[in-house]
């Protein structure tokens, strides 16, 4: 086996730099060989991968957080080798959304060291979405409204770890305010005022079990939508979010959907698997079971 490794020395705060070595060696622990990139600004690890010459390689690693897994998927899907390796995931940045679809729980570098080395894949679905001219993907999430404006509050937070996304909630409570939007929900156009849309693949936002019911291979995306809701009402629901019983309060609906566009008066910023990036309209599209992924 021999490995491609998206190495984000800046995940975590930075703490991930430390964790290199202890990585690598366990890497050849196993009798894995691989090369690794570090990531050296935003959207590097795009580049990256889009430009090397996968065929030399068993398996594309991204050591990280979710924004190196969503610029790692991005660079995969435009790439131009035919060869299409699996994908695995060094979960050492701040939200590890993710990888908390892998198991119970967040797997430790250790375990997902393990898992890759195992060999062993799963197909998943992947998130196609094209903004301003560009086409990206992401296996997470991607939103708007309120997440995306917790998102960047999170974002100057990230040495809190998954406390900075409760904090840019409760900051973000005292502006709340709803937006009218026009979606295309395969085919269906619904008129609405969201505090905010969220469009999952997995189940969870950060550590939010946003969609208790999405399958990650199942060919359909979890679309949340959050109608008016007062800031107390807000406040009230907030706790549910770590159970998925939010799901059950007024105001809230879930839909399937394999493709969504979405529009909002005035035009707003997109949050994929946690990265501001993006503005609406939107047009969000379910690609099934289109990469292999390491898996448990």
């Amino acid at each position: 086996m021999r490995l491609l490794i998206i190495y984000n020395v800046h995940a975590a705060n930075g703490r991930a730099a430390g964790m290199r070595d202890d990585i690598l060696k366990r890497f050849d622990e196993k009798s894995v060989e691989y090369d690794v990139e570090a990531t050296e600004y935003q959207g590097h690890a795009v580049n990256l991968v889009a430009k090397k010459d996968l065929t030399a390689y068993s398996g594309i690693v991204a050591a990280g957080g979710d924004g190196t897994l969503f610029e790692t998927v991005t660079g995969y899907f435009k790439n131009a080798s035919a060869h299409r390796p699996p994908l695995g995931l060094l979960p050492i940045g701040t939200g590890n959304a993710f990888a908390r679809d892998m198991a119970e729980t967040v797997p430790t570098w250790q375990e997902a060291v393990d898992i890759i080395a195992a060999g062993k894949t799963r197909a998943i679905d992947v998130g196609q979405f094209d903004t301003e001219g560009r086409r990206l993907y992401f296996l997470n999430i991607i939103g708007l409204g309120f997440v995306a404006d917790v998102g960047k509050i999170a974002s100057g937070l990230k040495w809190l770890g998954n406390l900075s996304y409760t904090l840019g909630v409760l900051h973000q409570t005292i502006f709340l305010k709803a937006t009218p939007m026009t979606l295309n929900i395969d085919g269906e156009v619904l008129e609405r005022e969201n505090i905010f849309v969220e469009v999952s693949n997995t189940r969870y936002t950060s550590n939010f079990f946003m969609a208790p019911n999405a399958s990650i291979d199942d060919g359909f995306f979890d679309v949340t939508l959050l109608g008016k809701m007062t800031r107390r009402q807000l406040l009230a629901a907030f706790p549910k979010v770590f159970t998925g019983e939010h799901i059950h309060v007024a105001g809230v609906e879930q839909i399937r959907a394999k493709r969504i566009h979405i529009e909002a008066r005035p035009p707003k910023i997109l949050t994929p698997d946690g990265e501001l990036l993006g503005i609406t309209p939107v047009t969000i599209e379910c690609l099934h079971k289109a990469i292999e992924v390491f898996w448990p």
